[in-house]
């Protein structure tokens, strides 16, 4: 007998919902520290310049840097193996 190597499943996709807790959970933080840090030097510039120097130093950390990384958590909550009590 051989046996076959077990393929990890994957598990599915996120919801709406959960991809919208996923986006909050990378997004609210980091606008949260990039204000705290850059909270001085924006205040000067005007509301359309300050939203637009945020979103382009947030949206590439949110996308490249924290999504993947709680991808791979959810993925690993999702797969781990029921506890026996």
């Amino acid at each position: 007998m051989t046996s076959q190597p077990t393929t990890p499943t994957r598990p599915a996709p996120p919801s709406k919902h959960q991809l919208a807790l996923m986006i909050w959970l990378a997004v609210f933080p980091t606008l949260t520290v990039l204000n705290l840090a850059l909270g001085d030097w924006l205040r000067t510039l005007s509301p359309v310049a300050r939203t637009f120097v945020l979103a382009t130093i947030a949206v590439p950390i949110v996308i490249y840097g924290l999504m993947p990384q709680l991808h791979r958590v959810r993925s690993r909550i999702l797969t781990r193996p029921a506890s026996t009590s």
